[in-house]
């Protein structure tokens, strides 16, 4: 099954060049490759793209290049003279993070490129949790911790300790646990006191707890 994601967006003109990981594609080429490969990330953008949206689908290629059944291209549109590929674009629309993209792909491809701090195996079982019925997440639940007893190396197990605190909170409680845990965890990453250590491992929970709110991502970004 070949996974086409499409996504949109208007930068600012300006005379850059397409990123490093990224292929440019037109209307003649568009479907000759993206169908060569499993899936394919596709950004529609102005011709010159630049900015932070075009610095977040940056990082994703780079991160992506090692991934061979994954294409990553870039279609530029023109709104003067000629218009190049605006019919090409005008039924794909949003905007996107590079974390946002990255859960996308995982949601949308079964491709995994792991945030910092995520884990694989884990993340695959908050897939499965989140789709579960309430008596099912408490299996998954037994599943995420004997895999905790199996993690090596002090970073891993307190990794895996996250995944499993979240999971129990929403089998004890529900999935709003997360939107109310990630809004606590901004707020301290935000603040003016916390030292550099604190921040990384503040900003590495919060890509955990990203995982489980990846399930509301949409056919298009």
């Amino acid at each position: 099954m070949r996974v086409l994601l499409l996504l949109c967006f208007w930068s600012s003109v300006s005379f850059a060049i397409n990123c490093p990981g990224c292929t440019p594609l037109d209307g003649l080429s568009f479907d000759k490759i993206v169908h060569k490969f499993r899936a394919s990330l596709v950004k529609f953008d102005v011709a010159y793209p630049y900015g932070d949206q075009h610095d977040e689908f940056a990082k994703v290629a780079k991160d992506a290049a090692e991934v061979g059944d994954l294409f990553i291209g870039e279609v530029g549109i023109k709104d003067y003279a000629e218009k190049d590929n605006q019919e090409l674009a005008e039924r794909f629309v949003g905007e996107f993070k590079a974390d946002s993209l990255k859960n996308f792909l995982r949601q949308k491809s079964g491709i995994y490129l792991p945030l910092p701090g995520c884990i694989e195996e884990f993340d695959l079982l908050v897939d499965k949790l989140i789709k579960s019925s309430k008596e099912e997440q408490k299996k998954v639940l037994r599943e995420a911790e004997d895999l905790w007893d199996k993690v090596h190396g002090p970073k891993m197990h307190k990794r895996a300790d996250i995944y499993v605190k979240i999971m129990r909170k929403i089998v004890d409680i529900d999935i709003s646990f997360v939107k109310k845990e990630e809004e606590r965890l901004k707020k301290i990453t935000g603040g003016k006191k916390i030292t550099p250590e604190k921040k990384e491992e503040m900003e590495e929970r919060l890509n955990i707890l990203k995982s489980f709110s990846a399930q509301g991502v949409k056919e298009e970004l």
